[in-house]
């Protein structure tokens, strides 16, 4: 049996969006409403209805287009259209545009294939496409998708946290006393003196110190009114940024002490991904002050993916040209790609994240300012999937010159290979078997290389991406098929190994090393690993990790010799979601990670392997969900800390409350530094059977409350951690208590607790 709720316009109160039936619009401007309600049904497969109403001015409207992670949609209406333009971007033609005036409200429904579950799954970058071809970007007014349970889960899948459940959990990660030298990442060794002293830590003395065995340690004495930190010279401005942000500056009182450090791992990296949804140059500097502070030293630089090419390769202008752009792109002339994830239409429009660019003075201003903090950077060029952008670039390179010896694909016409990645792409895989895709690998190689050359600083590799190729991406090429009978290849696999092979070649030529995902070396023989892994810096292990003994792809790449990297989205994917609240942004494919599934990311239980060759540890921001900086910061604070303890110290150092003790503190200067930071959720639970108990992990924060079933806000009731409220004071029994951490004013997402 069905069970079908659809919301009718004039009733869409109930679920937050205001109604305008009554309204006399005259000639109004355009106003985008949405809601989604899941199927409550017996069978397979699940679906949604979500709804879309359209109200103004319409006139020489033709379309209404709109972003959404790529799903089967079927619309209510036989009389309109639906059309994919790629996956993940749709556009809806209804022969009711045809007659619009300049008030009118049309409604679309459309039946999609899914659950949703969270507020990135619904549509984004939604705009009007008009007769004349120009768009006009429309916001939305989004239904509260709390307002029934179908508005996020269906019957056996709801996967709220709810008020009872947060806090059980809040009550686990509160109550320690943070030490006056409890720091992230802790210290190795602090031995405590027997006075106290005024120090600042805006005055440090620092020393040169001759590198020893492990060139980032240092020796910090607080002492007679001083602080004296004695390290290499390189190491300098990168501890003072870590104990700046650690003690704050100004006079304080702290216990004299020597504190000896070092880290355990040579490598603690942070991947930031630039080219789904774009980040400023002024934003990336932030990430790598960011990093500095909590003693993070590689960054892995993002900026090239199916969905767009940032980073300006000057020997290939159309790369960036075309890959740097997105907007509404049936008849264009080539020059953009589609808009994917948000945007408004327009590929000029550089006020959205889904255009910008880095230009090569940014680059070489990026690594000079990352290389002051000791702070390697390794570029990626993602290859031979997720390869869309760079696949389009050298179509309009050979449309331009007439020079096809730069094409990576063989066209549809010839080529007759189908497959869908992983982002849902049919047209996304280099093929390993044409010149054109060393001859760009080696170019984008070539200004890389000068790039680093101007800047002054260490080119430590070049990642060559490497992961997810679909399967059968090659199965109808016919350049492959020659390949492959001239060189004894007999699977796709082979030929994957090939191109690496290859590439990895042409680098070490140059005298630079290959890093990549844990795909390159996946399914290999030993005699291909014996030839690759000593070409290769490092290996980004990304699998899921298990609850006992070590993944089979983490094992593999130890016995095929490659230096890993662990890389877990079970611990280090900081774009995964922080809980299945519908309001946490995040992807969840990989499950939930916040700060303490970071912490809990032991080295030795991703690897325990005695013979593997483990660098160290990388944290991974993939940027589908990331609308603009603040979502990053979010998305990155307090997890980067969870991430930086286990860098540094593999070992277990803090308990899940002395850990989030020692992150508070650094709230205060986040708040200072306009810097944004996720808020947790506080809890509630009913005891006695009627009186309301809440708690928050955050000592001086607000917690606002409602009893009506709406949500709070500033101007709600506030209860204070161990206070009761009786809900038999009410005239009305509530059946909902809504709560809402307010953090120096920013709101958490808000706890339910149902009576």
């Amino acid at each position: 049996m069905k069970s079908l709720v659809v919301l009718a316009t004039c009733a869409a109160g109930m679920l937050g969006i205001a109604s305008s039936c009554s309204e006399n619009r005259q000639n109004t401007a355009p106003e985008l409403e949405w809601s989604a309600l899941n199927i409550v049904e017996d069978s397979l497969p699940a679906h949604y209805i979500q709804k879309f109403v359209l109200t103004g001015d319409l006139r020489g409207v033709e379309r209404l287009a709109f972003n959404q992670f790529a799903r089967r949609m079927e619309l209510t209406d036989s009389a309109d259209t639906l059309i994919e333009i790629v996956p993940g971007y749709y556009a809806i033609g209804s022969p009711r545009f045809k007659n619009a005036s300049g008030n009118d409200t049309i409604v679309f429904e459309i039946d999609t294939r899914g659950t949703i579950s969270s507020i990135c799954y619904g549509p984004d970058g939604t705009h009007l496409v008009m007769s004349d071809g120009s768009t006009v970007g429309l916001d939305i007014k989004r239904a509260d998708m709390t307002a029934v349970p179908e508005g996020y889960s269906r019957p056996g899948h709801d996967l709220m946290p709810y008020g009872d459940t947060v806090y059980s959990r809040n009550e686990q990660i509160s109550g320690a006393v943070r030490g006056a030298y409890d720091v992230i990442p802790s210290f190795k060794k602090v031995t405590l003196g027997g006075a106290d002293t005024e120090v600042d830590f805006a005055d440090i003395k620092f020393i040169d110190k001759q590198a020893g065995e492990n060139p980032e340690a240092f020796v910090m004495t607080v002492s007679n009114g001083t602080v004296t930190v004695e390290a290499p010279a390189r190491q300098h401005a990168r501890i003072g940024e870590r104990l700046r942000a650690a003690f704050g500056t100004g006079r304080r009182t702290m216990p004299e002490a020597r504190i000896e450090d070092e880290p355990s791992f040579g490598y603690r990296g942070l991947m930031l991904d630039i080219s789904r949804n774009y980040q400023t140059p002024e934003e990336v500097k932030r990430v790598l002050t960011l990093m500095a502070r909590f003693g993070l030293n590689v960054f892995h630089f993002h900026p090239i993916d199916d969905e767009a090419w940032r980073l300006e390769i000057p020997s290939l202008p159309e790369l960036m040209e075309i890959g740097a752009g997105r907007g509404y792109t049936p008849g264009s002339d080539g020059t953009f790609l589609e808009q994917i994830f948000t945007g408004d239409g327009n590929p000029a429009n550089t006020s959205n994240s889904s255009n910008g660019k880095f230009t090569r003075a940014d680059y070489v201003d990026m690594l000079r300012f990352a290389d002051s903090l000791g702070i390697k950077v390794i570029t990626e060029i993602e290859s031979p999937g997720h390869a869309r952008a760079a696949i389009k670039a050298m179509e309009l390179r050979a449309r331009r010159t007439g020079d096809n010896s730069w094409l990576i694909n063989e066209g549809a016409a010839t080529d007759t290979s189908r497959y869908t990645s992983a982002q849902s792409f049919h047209d996304n895989v280099m093929n390993p078997a044409l010149p054109g895709s060393y001859k760009l690998m080696e170019a984008v190689a070539d200004d890389i290389i000068a790039a680093y050359k101007e800047a002054g600083v260490e080119l430590p590799a070049i990642h060559i991406g490497g992961d997810e190729v679909p399967r059968g991406a090659w199965q109808g090429s016919p350049a492959v098929k020659k390949l492959m009978e001239e060189n004894g290849l007999r699977t796709e696999k082979d030929v994957h190994g090939y191109f690496v092979k290859k590439v990895a070649d042409i680098f070490n030529k140059k005298g630079v090393k290959i890093s990549g995902w844990q795909d390159i070396g996946l399914g290999q023989p030993a005699e291909y690993n014996a030839a690759v892994a000593p070409e290769v810096y490092n290996v980004n292990c990304w699998t899921v990790a298990p609850r006992t003994g070590v993944a089979p792809e983490i094992e593999a790449m130890a016995k095929g010799g490659y230096p890993i990297v662990l890389s877990n989205v079970t611990h280090f994917y900081l774009d995964m979601t922080y809980s299945y609240h519908p309001y946490e942004r995040g992807l969840s494919w990989g499950g939930t990670v916040d700060e303490f599934d970071a912490l809990a990311g032991y080295p030795a239980r991703l690897c325990p392997l005695k013979n593997a060759n483990v660098l160290g540890v990388q944290g991974q921001i993939f940027a589908e969900t990331l609308r603009d900086s603040e979502t990053l910061e979010v998305m990155m604070l307090p997890k980067m800390l969870g991430l930086a303890e286990r860098a540094w110290n593999p070992d277990s150092t803090y308990s899940e409350a002395e850990f989030h003790a020692a992150v508070l503190p650094y709230i205060n200067r986040w708040e200072q530094e306009g810097i944004r930071y996720h808020v947790r959720q506080p809890g509630i639970k009913l005891t006695q059977g009627h009186l309301l108990l809440f708690n928050s992990p955050y000592p001086d924060a607000d917690i606002r409350y409602t009893t009506d079933g709406s949500n709070p806000d500033i101007s709600s009731p506030i209860v204070m951690p161990g206070e009761t409220v009786d809900i038999d004071k009410y005239p009305v029994r509530p059946t909902q208590i809504r709560a809402a951490v307010f953090l120096n004013g920013h709101p958490s997402p808000v706890s339910i607790l149902n009576i």
